[in-house]
């Protein structure tokens, strides 16, 4: 089936994630039902959010070629990956390592920091 990595995220920040409706999950694969692009927290059917890595069958590609628009106007993933539900498996895998979100201004300060904080020439006096 197709593989999502996921991570949870707070409540408040489901808005900015596809997030999969989980229906078995053992702490690190979670088998899903279905997902939504970016729903409110109130709407959200879990705190797992897909955060950009996938394995996915060509069946999803199919649907992506269609070019229907969804969530902003844009083509999205998640719809794709909703419309091959009935045919395919879909299952979050848990992420094990930091993530950032390079979505965010902050995400992407973030990330160069952690990177350039682990590289010697960057740091110090050099």
């Amino acid at each position: 089936g197709n593989v999502v990595a996921v991570e949870e995220v707070p409540e408040d920040m489901t808005s900015r994630y596809g997030i999969i409706d989980v229906i078995e999950d053992d702490g690190r694969l979670a088998r899903a039902k279905g997902l939504v692009e970016k729903p409110s927290p109130e709407d959200a059917p879990s705190r797992l959010a897909i955060i950009g890595r996938y394995i996915l069958q060509p069946e999803v590609f199919v649907h992506l070629d269609k070019k229907v628009t969804g969530a902003g106007g844009e083509i999205q993933l998640t719809d794709a990956l909703a419309a091959t539900l009935d045919s395919t498996a879909l299952h979050g895998l848990r992420i094990d390592g930091r993530r950032f979100d390079c979505g965010s201004k902050m995400g992407f300060v973030e990330a160069n920091t952690a990177f350039a904080a682990k590289r010697g020439d960057l740091i110090g006096n050099g």
